[in-house]
């Protein structure tokens, strides 16, 4: 891998030397580096664990020591040559700042762990961990071998009815139904020999199916006193701190299982390991910010946009009924200890309620800034930027780049190819793939793993499917976004060739714009400088229709009645009302999509049309529909629409209730009703009586 310090201090804007053993024979001058109190960025991750021991022996006085990993990711490549620009871009984005501390989480776990199984696995899963953790089995069934003769740990059995929580709170709701007590039973095995149906198996319980009532158990377990088939069925809750699952069928069918909540499948030991470290105190980044006013969920008890609760692969968002004024409706909740920070939930988040808060999305909006801005000051040309995970994509690519360097069939990871690593690659969503086309990127790439819940590559492929449609329909020409699938090792040959993707057409000159914290303001901005640089500009862009924060309304005048009940239930302020006269107007650049106003309109007089308007039109308010004001019979005042009152006293002219004066009052408003009311001599008063 050819390395020109010059030409990567210019794109840098810093004087480099250049070190090839740097952990070796030239550490005199990484420790010299070290002792300067300047950040340090050292661009190898090799050798990652003796930079940090030399760091610490040394007492550095460096106020950052970072590491970029250029080698597997930019130098073991066919075209290493011209990796130059990748190399400055990597190295740039190393020199950035961590994320700004958020609030955290905290679980605390007194190694309080409920093993479920086979009483057999279940002990011998105990026999591993219990010197260290308190162990308290779950029986379900003997197993092969039945439980051991000597009963070293706390045993339960009977029906799970509930296990819910997380690390440190997991609760268990148990009914036990047995005749055997095992606090009592001494595994003496007298009820086994006198039992003449064997209903009583070595996980010390019986089989009400296989008993016949001879009671013969009883006698011989007189002297324990373990065995009562009168004892009433009894609902007991427990707590534990972690959950040890030794079945097939788990507790939890989620994708993304609770912190705290392992499986065991017999043989492989790292869960256990995992189990045996969960002891102690732990935090973790509250990952996510909820902003209610923004949300789009519900509105006069209607559901409208329910994204992030459909995508959530952790069940840690839920909808639940609160009270809104003086009306109760449903409200998104999100549980922070269940949260494993996917940050699916804002990318599929059309109005931005729900943010991304670790890393923020200003600082996403940097990184991609100085990869894309430095990258293309250093001379690199059709940029691709390609998002993976921290753990299994990193691992991927490094797998991909050695390849690269032992077999001459395999390329590696191509010259123009931006690698970012993610917390999680669901993370960044719509607005930020296309400021990043915006920065100047041909193309974004999102490579999936086995790591990813099967819902997650849905919502990113519908976004991909949005952004796609915009930017091919602003003339753009070539396949700017796409989903890249690699288990492991086994389809390094086929990311390989998906990786060789031709370029696709960017624009002539990159944005300078910031990401802002408000996603829809970061979306505008973004569309703002795509379309300003289009090849075409139509007046309309059709978006799919599912997945597309983007959009019109289309009304039918006809049965539209102007009742303005969508105007009270639009969550973004795009539908509004007219004080001056009766109309319905509508700002397209503020619709998210979220259906409310179609699900609230009591006439059905409302579609959506997901779609992008590029005219003046769509920022401004146009009127959907306007009527005729109708004016009270006995004031003239208007207080309603020609339509509405007609279409009411046609519904009510045939009801015993509306008759004679009682439906001329329909006609008047308010006031006058209340006047003709109290003026009419036929009328009973409350005084009367």
């Amino acid at each position: 891998m050819p390395l020109d310090p010059k030409s990567l201090g210019a794109a840098l804007n810093e004087d480099l030397t250049l070190h090839s053993t740097l952990c070796r024979r030239e550490a005199a001058a990484y420790l010299q580096a070290l002792q300067s109190g300047d950040e340090v960025v050292v661009a190898c991750t090799q050798e990652k664990r003796l930079f940090t021991e030399l760091a610490v022996e040394a007492k550095a006085q460096t106020s950052v020591l970072r590491f970029v990993n250029i080698r597997e990711m930019g130098g073991w490549s066919k075209d290493a040559r011209q990796a130059s620009p990748k190399i400055a871009a990597l190295l740039a984005a190393a020199h950035l700042s961590e994320s700004e501390p958020v609030a955290t989480v905290r679980y605390q776990s007194g190694g309080r762990v409920l093993v479920i199984g086979a009483l057999d696995a279940a002990e011998r899963a105990a026999t591993l961990l219990g010197d260290e953790l308190d162990i308290t089995l779950l029986a379900q069934g003997p197993g092969e071998g039945g439980g051991m003769q000597e009963r070293r740990y706390p045993v339960l059995t009977g029906k799970i009815e509930q296990l819910t929580g997380w690390l440190g709170a997991f609760a268990l709701t148990l009914t036990r139904s047995n005749a055997i007590d095992l606090d009592l039973c001494t595994r003496c095995n007298a009820c086994l020999v006198a039992c003449p149906e064997g209903a009583i198996g070595l996980d010390y319980q019986i089989d009400m199916g296989l008993c016949k009532s001879h009671r013969d158990c009883v006698k011989a377990c007189a002297s324990a006193g373990a065995i009562d088939f009168k004892r009433a069925s009894v609902t007991e809750s427990e707590s534990f701190d972690l959950v040890l699952d030794l079945r097939a069928t788990p507790a939890f069918s989620q994708h993304a299982s609770p912190q705290g909540y392992l499986r065991w499948d017999g043989r492989d030991v790292a869960p256990l390991l995992q189990l045996r470290a969960l002891v102690g105190e732990f935090e973790k980044p509250r990952f996510v910010s909820y902003r209610q006013k923004l949300c789009a969920h519900s509105r006069n008890e209607k559901v409208g946009c329910n994204a992030c609760v459909d995508v959530c692969s952790a069940s840690a968002i839920a909808s639940e009924v609160g009270v809104a004024g003086a009306l109760s409706q449903n409200q998104i909740k999100v549980n922070p200890q269940l949260c494993i920070g996917c940050g699916t939930c804002s990318t599929v988040c059309p109005t931005g309620a729900l943010s991304y808060g670790y890393p923020r999305a200003n600082e996403q909006g940097t990184r991609l800034k100085t990869l894309l801005g430095t990258y293309a000051r250093a001379g690199g040309k059709n940029a691709a930027l390609l998002l993976h995970s921290q753990q299994a994509g990193a691992r991927l690519l490094g797998d991909l780049g050695r390849a690269a360097r032992l077999d001459a069939d395999t390329q590696g990871v191509p010259a123009r190819v931006l690698p970012l690593a993610l917390w999680h690659t669901s993370s960044m969503g719509l607005e930020l793939w296309l400021s990043a086309i915006a920065y100047g990127a041909s193309q974004v790439w999102v490579l999936l793993t086995d790591e990813e819940a099967p819902q997650y590559r849905e919502a990113l492929q519908a976004q991909m499917d949005v952004a796609q449609a915009i930017l091919s329909g602003l003339g753009y020409s070539g396949q700017h976004l796409r989903l890249l699938h690699a288990r492991d090792a086994r389809d390094l040959a086929e990311l390989d060739r998906t990786l060789r993707l031709e370029p696709a057409q960017t624009v002539a000159r990159a944005a300078t714009f910031a990401v802002q914290a408000d996603k829809r303001a970061t979306l505008e901005l973004a569309l703002d400088h795509l379309v300003a640089h289009a090849p075409t500009r139509p007046e309309r862009i059709a978006l799919p229709a599912h997945g597309s924060p983007l959009g019109g309304l289309a009304i039918n005048k006809d049965s539209c009645t102007l009742c303005l009940a969508c105007v009270s239930a639009c969550p973004a302020a795009a539908l509004q009302d007219n004080q001056d006269a009766p109309q319905l107007r509508f700002i397209e650049k503020n619709c998210v999509q979220c259906g409310l106003c179609v699900k609230t309109c009591p006439e059905k007089s409302l579609a959506l049309v997901p779609q992008l308007r590029l005219g003046t039109e769509r920022t401004q308010a146009v009127v959907l529909n306007e009527a005729q004001p109708y004016a009270c019979v006995r004031c003239g005042k208007p207080f309603g629409t020609l339509k509405g009152i007609e279409v009411m006293l046609g519904k009510l002219a045939g009801h015993s209730m509306f008759q004679g004066a009682a439906l001329e009052r329909l006609k008047m408003c308010g006031d006058c009703r209340v006047i003709d009311i109290y003026s009419a001599d036929n009328e009973s008063r409350i005084t009367d009586l």
